[in-house]
């Protein structure tokens, strides 16, 4: 009984997760779909694949993002609620969706089959996908990375300890070490770990990652970990113990070499190294549930990919503006809004229509009546009420000529009823179209 209410809980989270993500995640390209695929090779447990190629996509051979969706979801829905296909269409990679069809909807994480390379169930069917979208799809055998929320975290976990030859980097929302579920006999839930009372040095764990595949002495993939301090699915213990596996398999210090804040109540460190692509890099969220990924949370993990500058800009000048210059042309802005009660979210699009680059922003707007931003992401907001203004992070400042887009950025607000959106913006002393 405690399982399946725990199942439950996971399914309804999900379905608030799949709600407002869809509403945050504009479509992708008209013209692209998700399209499935069967008879994709060896798949011992009946798994289902999805897999999305945009209209345009990296050449001679486009990376692979495998994005596996948490408990009671499916391919489709983790397709339609996320942003991974949008970015997708930005900057050119291919995305399978598989889909676990056992009747809860969980990945198997627990299994000795599971846990080891080649030992049959779910790994090995993603293995299959992976296998027939580089022979089927052009995909590049060489770039192949892994993400996924709670059960898909999970699985994320353990395709980096079962295949560490197959895939380059991951990024677990809301996970659990690899093999911290394993349960015998086999049963999909393992209350200890979940409850984050599995507690294991750095060695232990690594050796558990390493047993997943004996014998292999190559190149680990890099490890991006994303939970919330107040889950309580997958307790945040979780969180650490994670991070004590993935620095001990790649061989780092636990002692982060960089810290910073990317919006309010994040805390990133990163570990081995101190750029964008760190061999580790963990972002811990003070006060947030079992609900990830949210708004620009996956650029995030692109970024960490390495996948976001997948597709050369559309023109080579090397002229740039400095902050504060405006645009010599125009801009326009799209804000795509999601309300319900006394919340909303606002993800925007800025595109720089003008002929010049444009090397740092910032884009003012005034925010209705009775609306507060309580946080936000992939850029900085000042003040929290009345006239904004949006600052650009560090890895977006760019924004190319003629149609460069820069998106994925945007807030969340409380509000008193007014739901509106802001009716003018302006962008470096521009003001914008709004779309």
């Amino acid at each position: 009984m405690m399982r399946k209410a725990v199942l439950a809980c996971l399914g309804a989270v999900a379905l608030l997760i799949g709600v407002t993500l869809t509403a945050l995640a504009p479509p992708p390209a008209a013209a692209a779909s998700l399209v499935q695929v069967t008879n994709f090779g060896n798949n011992p447990s009946g798994l289902q694949m999805h897999i999305y190629v945009p209209d345009r996509v990296v050449t001679p051979r486009a990376p692979i993002l495998v994005a596996v969706h948490y408990c009671t979801g499916s391919g489709p829905v983790f397709f339609s609620g996320t942003e991974f296909a949008r970015l997708a269409d930005q900057f050119g990679f291919i995305v399978i969706y598989p889909t676990a069809t056992r009747s809860s909807r969980c990945f198997d994480v627990y299994t000795a089959q599971a846990l080891r390379r080649n030992g049959g169930s779910d790994p090995v069917g993603i293995k299959s996908m992976i296998d027939w979208t580089v022979a089927n799809r052009n995909g590049d055998p060489n770039r192949v990375y892994v993400t996924g929320a709670s059960s898909g975290a999970m699985m994320t976990n353990v395709l980096l300890g079962d295949y560490p030859d197959v895939f380059k980097a991951g990024a677990a929302f809301m996970g659990v070490p690899a093999t911290c579920f394993a349960t015998t006999p086999p049963n999909e839930w393992n209350s200890d770990c979940a409850n984050g009372t599995i507690i294991r040095t750095a060695q232990q764990w690594g050796d558990a990652a390493r047993a997943m595949n004996p014998g292999y002495t190559g190149p680990r993939p890099r490890m991006q970990i994303w939970h919330g301090t107040a889950d309580t699915t997958l307790r945040f213990p979780n969180f650490g113990e994670q991070l004590k596996q993935w620095t001990n398999v790649l061989g780092v210090s636990q002692t982060p070499s960089f810290t910073d804040t990317p919006q309010s109540g994040w805390t990133r460190t990163r570990y081995g190294g101190t750029g964008v692509q760190a061999p580790v890099e963990a972002i811990r969220l003070e006060n947030v549930g079992h609900n990830l990924p949210l708004g620009g949370q996956a650029r995030m993990a692109i970024d960490f990919f390495g996948l976001s500058t997948s597709i050369p800009p559309t023109s080579t000048t090397t002229t740039t503006t400095t902050t504060g210059n405006p645009p010599p042309g125009g801009c326009t802005v799209r804000d795509d809004l999601n309300a319900w009660n006394t919340g909303l979210t606002s993800t925007f699009t800025l595109t720089n229509t003008s002929t010049t680059p444009i090397n740092g922003w910032t884009l003012t707007f005034t925010l209705p009546t009775g609306q507060t931003i309580t946080s936000g992401w992939n850029a900085t907001y000042t003040p929290t009420t009345g006239h904004i203004t949006a600052r650009n992070t560090s890895f977006n400042a760019m924004i190319n000529p003629n149609g460069g887009t820069v998106s994925g950025f945007g807030f969340q607000a409380t509000h008193t009823g007014n739901t509106a959106k802001p009716t003018s913006f302006t962008l470096n002393g521009t003001p914008c179209t709004v779309a």
